[in-house]
């Protein structure tokens, strides 16, 4: 390991294997970009978010089968309205428009697109007009997800419409003689029904994709990578004890086997019986060689007396790579760093240099690493969703409970308890979140809910426990359903369960006489508190 060396990635993405059937969606700003992304993978066909105006020599070069142009929040006729290269509706590639996807490939191809008074936003009544091609196998009549002020309204006589709705004569259009279609609606959304079966229609039918992307067949491309790559060198994998790093560490271990050093930093932030749990598994089931730091202490001393939540992630993320380089100094010949990468954190911080250009956030294992570590780095997962990781932590045998385990911040119980940390009510959380996700496996709830969790407010009330007055904490429950993560709806909890759940906090964690419930959604709340 050399102090000099960069950290970067050096594992290749399937978007650059030809072999591959691909299709590319080009971001214009929707909000469900991502999904479509996912939908289309749901077809065993890779896809990949690129950015709106990638050139169309890029795009050849690339070979997509299809490309579908997402929504956005522009409008088409707009000053700085964002427009695709207009070679691309000339290379003779399907292409697909969603929303203002669909008007500004219209606009493009000589139709007109204006402002109605009659917008529509949410369900609507759709009428299926040609029932052959991308609407092959739908209803005649369906429930379509509608958002959108503008519309195309004076179509180029090379289209015709496919669809309408009571105030769109033109929600669905082709052209004529080019593989050029439009959906006024979104498609990828589980609001339209059948959008599954357009998306298919389109990659499968129209592209004429194989369907021949797998994650079992992934799993042996990446392990025959991982070890021309690795050769005889050892990588170092930092586990956290979520889902992503423990994927990572069990296909690594096949692949590469003894070369294979994990390191398990305790922080003291973890989940009550994290560390014992990591443990075992990645010693027994694994038989990885994996360092196991105790750095609460550290942790916890340099956190004394902050409450502002960004300053505790600084102080945990810089501890954290002090930590993990001075254990990894121990560790011989020791050349790569590997990663729990996701793909929308690839997609988040603008990391891959054909996608969406904006960054929405930065992520501490995109380019978060410091150049001083002197590692190249590994990223298994970077062109995976959080669903896909699970499928392939299934195939490579991690038990059920810890591949659908709810997501735990990087910061851990840092951000669950508000206010300035103190060591000792940390075990209050601890159990109280635990008694949460019992009752929640007790009522065979935890599969139903994508996300639970307890917090520790800074906030104290009156209370009566026998004949005595207290004056003690508040907990409180978050649990959320959502598909995706960018929006969650607060989980309706039977009253029963609600019920246990509060009362066994109450009664058997001491210091907590109080137990409140968050029934916010996100947007405009955040799944976190902080």
């Amino acid at each position: 390991m050399t102090s000099n060396s960069v950290a970067k990635s050096t594992f290749r993405g399937p978007v650059e294997k030809s072999e591959q059937d691909l299709i590319l969606v080009l971001d214009f700003g929707s909000q469900t970009a991502q999904l479509i992304a996912r939908r289309v993978r749901d077809q065993n066909t890779f896809c990949q978010m690129v950015r709106y105006n990638l050139s169309s020599e890029r795009i050849k070069e690339l070979n997509p089968k299809g490309i579908i142009l997402s929504g956005g929040p522009a409008s088409v006729y707009g000053e700085d309205a964002p427009h695709p290269d207009p070679e691309i509706f000339n290379l003779g590639i399907p292409v697909l428009g969603i929303c203002y996807g669909m008007q500004v490939s219209c606009l493009n191809q000589g139709s007109e697109v204006s402002s109605v008074s009659s917008r529509e936003f949410g369900k609507t009544g759709c009428t299926v007009l040609n029932d052959s091609g991308l609407f092959a196998n739908i209803p005649k009549d369906l429930t379509v997800w509608m958002s959108h002020g503008d519309q195309v309204e004076g179509l180029n006589e090379n289209y015709h419409s496919l669809a309408q709705t009571k105030t769109c004569p033109i929600a669905a259009v082709k052209h004529d003689t080019k593989e050029i279609y439009g959906l006024q609606f979104h498609p990828e959304v589980t609001h339209t029904e059948f959008g599954g079966q357009l998306l298919a229609n389109f990659v499968n039918n129209i592209c004429g994709c194989k369907g021949t992307w797998k994650i079992s067949s992934l799993i042996e491309r990446e392990i025959e990578e991982i070890r021309e790559l690795v050769g005889d060198n050892q990588v170092i994998c930092g586990l956290s004890g979520g889902v992503d790093s423990s994927v990572v560490a069990a296909l690594l271990s096949q692949a590469i086997g003894s070369q294979l050093s994990c390191i398990f930093v305790d922080n003291g932030l973890l989940r009550k019986g994290e560390a014992e749990e990591v443990e075992a598994r990645f010693t027994s089931h694994f038989k990885t060689d994996l360092h196991v730091v105790d750095a609460s202490d550290l942790f916890l001393s340099e956190l004394k007396g902050v409450s502002d939540p960004q300053e505790k992630r600084t102080i945990i993320g810089r501890l954290f790579i002090e930590v993990f380089q001075k254990e990894a100094e121990l560790i011989p010949n020791a050349h790569f760093l590997a990663q729990g990468t996701l793909y929308p954190d690839v997609i988040e911080s603008g990391a891959n240099p054909d996608g969406p250009a904006s960054t929405i956030k930065k992520h501490h294992n995109v380019g978060g690493l410091p150049e001083v570590l002197g590692f190249e780095l590994i990223e298994p997962l970077r062109d995976l969703f959080k669903d896909e990781v699970r499928k392939m932590g299934i195939e490579l045998g991690l038990p059920d409970h810890l591949v659908w385990r709810h997501p735990f911040p990087g910061p851990g119980l840092a951000v669950r308890f508000l206010g300035d940390i103190k060591a000792d009510q940390l075990d209050t959380l601890r159990d109280a979140d635990a008694i949460l996700i019992e009752e929640l496996h007790a009522a065979d709830l935890y599969n139903d809910i994508q996300q639970a969790f307890a917090v520790l407010l800074p906030v104290q009330s009156v209370g009566v426990m026998g004949d005595d007055r207290t004056y003690e904490n508040t907990i409180a429950i978050r649990a959320v359903q959502t598909d995706d993560f960018m929006t969650a709806d607060w989980y309706q909890f039977p009253h029963d369960v609600l019920g246990r759940i509060s009362t066994r906090i109450i009664n058997e964690v001491h210091g907590i006489n109080r137990v409140v419930y968050d029934i916010s959604s996100k947007p405009p709340a955040t799944i976190e508190w902080e």
